[in-house]
């Protein structure tokens, strides 16, 4: 019976080569038609690599780590009848025969089907913390084990470690230093923020605004608004609108610098910043201007869905003329947002914290948030990254302005 290569997926045009990050099963290893190998990293997205029909792992040939580029040979699998199954024992990757690996075939169990409905990112966190999935019991679905179950171990596993080391002897030889590679990902985000630090004359701008207005149709209108976009009304679909309304009036903050040029656009797809198990990333909604705040809602979640799971696409990650960061969300008061190149600017939004601010002569108590507007001078001036931040506080402390556009 002949083998099945294993290939890597073919590469976006914008996209040299790979990683491999992940194999997820090993020589001799059994797995079933569209159960995930092997998983390639990109400096944007992981593209998994199922299995094309039911077999064995026969041969590994890039190790993890290894740089891979469209269609290269990652390793060999060996198909199985419907009658037989292999063991990992009887499996080798240069020694067996085609003989020996095809009575193999007749012996074997699926020891790894406790491991088949686990998600990538939960495989990732167990195997870069060196987790056995046998020693986690899990809450999902038919005992699925989740991120949350594999983070409340790791917490207990702490918890353990820091009774252990009460005495100052056992604490020190406890002491130890963990070294990883840096992934694809994460090296690409670091070239991206030292590429916008070195070539953007970056400032930043801050106002406040009042979010009381805001907080108050989110009470009076929320429930019709889930039951009928079967969404929650969140605040990111105000911010969009906001945003989109403000880039209408200031189109140099909706423009990119190429080289000598500069690339006004007149459609308006919106980054926004997502933190996911591998690192952050700006997923793009498109043509905001011609979405309902609902439509808005159900992107946004899609988006975060996929991001969770490390299911976001190239293209999904494709475009983008200005970005939304949400630091709030993780507790932060105030933050200078880093510009994501090749826009000109990014805005950062923040914790939303009762404080005293004066209205009307008075001394009052109001939800009140930070904006952050970090811009590149180069194109943009104070008038217009000023104007644009005000915009926006005034539509969001004022939000029926936004459904009138004025």
């Amino acid at each position: 019976m002949s083998s099945i290569d294993i290939l890597t997926p073919v590469l976006p045009e914008s996209v040299a080569d790979a990683t491999v990050a992940t194999w997820h099963k090993k020589v001799g290893d059994t797995v079933a038609r569209d159960e995930i190998i092997v998983e390639i990293e990109t400096d944007k997205v992981v593209l998994e690599v199922p299995a094309s029909e039911d077999g064995v792992v026969e041969a590994i040939l890039q190790e993890e780590g290894a740089t891979v580029i469209s269609s290269q040979l990652l390793g060999k699998l060996l198909p199985v009848s419907a009658a037989g199954t292999v063991t990992k024992d009887t499996v080798n990757t240069a020694e067996s025969t085609p003989a020996e690996r095809q009575s193999a075939v007749l012996s074997t169990e699926h020891s790894d089907a406790a491991n088949d409905n686990l998600s990538p990112s939960v495989r990732r966190l167990l195997a870069e913390n060196n987790i056995d999935s046998s020693d986690i019991k899990g809450s999902g679905v038919g005992g699925r084990i989740t991120r949350e179950d594999v983070d409340a171990h790791l917490s207990k596993q702490a918890s353990t470690v820091h009774k252990e080391g009460t005495d100052s002897s056992v604490a020190l030889a406890n002491r130890s230093d963990k070294r990883v590679p840096m992934t694809r990902l994460r090296k690409r985000i670091a070239e991206r923020l030292l590429d916008a630090k070195n070539n953007t004359a970056m400032l930043t701008t801050f106002n406040e605004v009042d979010m009381s207005p805001i907080m108050q149709l989110r009470k009076n209108y929320g429930e019709k608004f889930e039951k009928r976009n079967n969404v929650r009304l969140g605040f990111m679909s105000f911010y969009i609108k906001a945003v989109v309304e403000a880039l209408k009036r200031y189109p140099e903050v909706n423009a990119s610098i190429d080289g000598e040029d500069i690339v006004y656009h007149n459609y308006f797809d919106i980054s926004i910043a997502v933190s996911t198990p591998r690192g952050l990333v700006t997923p793009v909604l498109k043509n905001c201007d011609k979405l309902s705040m609902g439509e808005i809602e159900q992107q946004i979640k899609e988006l975060a869905e996929k991001g969770r799971y490390g299911k976001l696409t190239v293209e999904d990650l494709t475009g983008g003329n200005f970005t939304i960061t949400n630091g709030g969300v993780f507790g932060s008061l105030m933050s200078t947002p880093i510009i994501n190149p090749p826009q000109s600017a990014i805005l950062g939004m923040h914790a939303i914290k009762d404080r005293p601010i004066a209205l009307d002569g008075q001394v009052v108590i109001r939800p009140m948030m930070y904006l952050a507007l970090s811009y590149d001078h180069r194109l943009i001036d104070g008038r217009e990254s000023v104007g644009f931040l005000v915009t926006i506080k005034e539509l969001l402390e004022d939000p029926t302005r936004i459904l009138l556009e004025i």
